[in-house]
Order: structure tokens, then sequence, then C-alpha cells
């Protein structure tokens, strides 16, 4: 008995010792979350987006954002690196170019071109005969690490979101690296500006914890920016120049970034703007007790990170997407309890209807635009 004491007390000593010094990739800083109001208010519970029928793209999986193309033709980017193109009901699916990364975020530019926001390549061009251009791929000798989402001006500027300066997706993957990033909280995501006549690409915002879709206001002055470790929507102006987000989130007055929604009751990804100007934002994850509790304590961050896989502190499949105006008025919320559709990263609306986007689903969701309500 003495002995097996013995024993259990060294495994125990151990195990101690490896919870609290085993190496983990995060350096955790401590922070404030804001108190959860879950659902409730604009956010009450629905099951509006459980009626969505799916388009399925297996076998590829994480249509995690789409574009409408001149051509009428939908485009996604999935997990394999495939760009994918498509009739809006789905037929037609046929591959228009492998990046060797992984396409987060599209749009097209005035000439037709297709413009990728890879995480693992940068910045990109994808020419009508299928040629590849890096467009940005670093901001003077600082490696873009995570490109996510793009947006583009009239007047030709791309703006795009460099979610994580600290996890490369291409050493651990997408997902691993955006739960670390949120994790640690050390917030050196940024929003980048490129543009084509100098292919100069400049900061307009940093300090921002895994700022991840834009859009462009109606007049083209601010840009949206949904910064999904902070749980939040904000409003930049298109011209600002370097800003600090933490200084300006203390500073309600301002001159050129304010937060529009906050407190959200999960993460936000995508920002998709509508014909009649409504903004959109999915949540990935609806917010967790567990991981708001452990803002404030840095040290239990890192050991739940050397803990089994399966016991981290991942929320489950929710889906949920909402509405917005360019004040932060949310004006439609559409969920689904059961995640039939999971990690629902953004929806478009084209001709009618309304298209959910997910993560890591194998389909896309579509409702129609009436699904919304009055």
């Amino acid at each position: 008995m003495t002995r097996f004491l013995k024993w259990f007390g060294a495994i125990g000593l151990l195990a101690v010792a490896y919870l609290l010094f085993w190496p983990v990739p995060i350096e955790p800083v401590a922070w404030q979350a804001p108190s959860s109001t879950g659902y409730a208010g604009p956010f009450a519970p629905n099951d509006r987006l459980a009626a969505a029928r799916t388009i399925p793209v297996a076998p590829e999986v994480g249509p995690e954002h789409i574009e409408f193309g001149p051509d009428g033709k939908l485009y996604t980017g999935v997990l394999s690196g495939d760009v994918l193109r498509m009739n809006p009901d789905g037929t037609g699916i046929e591959t228009v170019v492998n990046t060797g990364g992984r396409t987060l975020g599209l749009a097209f530019d005035a000439d037709g071109n297709l413009v990728l926001a890879d995480a693992m390549k940068g910045l990109l061009s994808v020419g009508a005969d299928g040629s590849v251009t890096v467009l940005a791929d670093r901001v003077g000798t600082d490696p873009i690490l995570y490109a996510d989402a793009v947006v583009i001006a009239k007047d030709g500027r791309m703006f795009f979101t460099d979610a994580s300066r600290r996890f490369s997706p291409l050493e651990l993957g997408t997902f691993d690296a955006a739960l670390l990033d949120i994790m640690e909280h050390s917030c050196t995501g940024r929003v980048l500006e490129y543009q084509p006549a100098t292919r100069r690409v400049r900061v307009v915002i940093g300090g921002l914890c895994f700022p991840n879709g834009v859009a462009l206001s109606g007049d083209e002055a601010h840009v949206f920016i949904a910064e999904t470790g902070e749980y939040r929507v904000w409003k930049v102006d298109v011209n600002a120049d370097g800003i600090d987000a933490r200084a300006a989130a203390r500073d309600p007055k301002h001159p050129q970034a304010r937060v529009i929604l906050s407190n959200l009751p999960g993460f936000p990804d995508n920002l998709t703007r509508s014909a009649d100007g409504r903004l959109w934002t999915g949540f990935t994850k609806p917010r967790s007790k567990v991981i708001d509790d452990l803002a404030g304590k840095p040290l239990l961050r890192a050991m739940s990170l050397r803990l089994p896989r399966s016991m981290w502190p991942v929320p489950p499949a929710y889906g949920h997407v909402i509405a917005f105006d360019e004040d932060g008025r949310v004006v439609a919320d559409l969920q689904d309890p059961a995640g039939r559709i999971p990690e629902t990263s953004g929806i478009t609306e084209y001709q009618g209807d309304l298209y959910i986007q997910s993560l890591h689903g194998g389909a896309l969701g579509v409702l129609p635009a009436s699904a919304i309500g009055p």
C-alpha cells in the first residue's frame, strides 16, 4: 500500500508539473471579457435559419465565404485550396484554381479579376486564364501572416484583414491558428489597404484581436470590421493611418474609429453588404462561459491547452447570423440552435435569396430573403 501511495503521489506530481510547465504555443494576455447578456433582446432565440435548404460542395468542405461574379456564378474557397465556381442553385460545380493555400475572402475588381484573401499566400489576383498573381504578401518587410477577408472600393483600393501576426495558418492550419490567437489575446491583427496603382500596402488600423470580415459603407468613407476575439464590430475611416484599436476603444470620441456593435452573443466572422445597405455577419461559434471566465486568468488559459484536445473550451455548433445598419442597429436575426449548418461564418444576399456560409461544413445554406421577417 505504501509503495502504491508513493507511485500515486509521483504520478500526481508529474501531472501537476505537466499542467503548470509543459510548453504551449501561446503567451496569454489578461483581458476583461464583457458580461454576456446571452440570447436576449434583438438576439432572442428563434429557429428562422433551420429551414435553409442546402447546396452540397462534397467532397469539399468549408465554403467559408462566397462572392457572385460578373458572370452570375457563385464563387467560394474550400479547405483543399480549390476555388470553386457554380451556378447559384449549386449545379455545374467546377474548380477555377487551386492556390496551394486556403482562400477565405473573395471579391472581384473592376476588370473582372477574382481577388482572393488567402490565409497562407496573402492577397492574390486570379486572371481569366487562371493565372495567379501575388498582389501583397508583406507590409514593407513585415510578412502578412493570415490574410482573411477582402473588399474592393470603386476607386480600386482593396481593404483586407491580416488576422494574426502571431500564429501562421501555413504551419498550424486556419482554425488552430485562429483558436490560438483568440486564446492568447495579444491582439496583433490589423486591417490593411492595398493600392493597385502604386502596389503600396499600408496599415489602416492595428491592435485588433483577430479581425475577420470587412465591408464598406454605402459612401465608401468607412470600413466595417468584425473583431472576432472581442465580440464586436468597428466602423473606421478608410483614410485612417495606423490607428491603435486598443487606444481607440478607450476613446468614445475618437474621430476616425468607433465600435458600433459590442458584447455580441458569438464570435463574428465575415461581413457582407446587401443591395439595400444592410450589413450581415455570421457567428462561427456562440460565446463560451468558460472562455469568458478565463479572460482574466492567463495561467489557466495556458493550462487548458495542455489538456487533451477533446477537453479544449471550444463552444458547440449553433447556427446564427444577423443583419445590422451602419449605426449598429440590429435589423434581422436568424438562428438554428441545432447547428445543421455548422459554424455559420457569414451570409450573402443575392437575387432574393440568402446564402449561408460555413467554416467547416460540407454545404452552403439557402433561404428566401422573406425569412428575415417583418
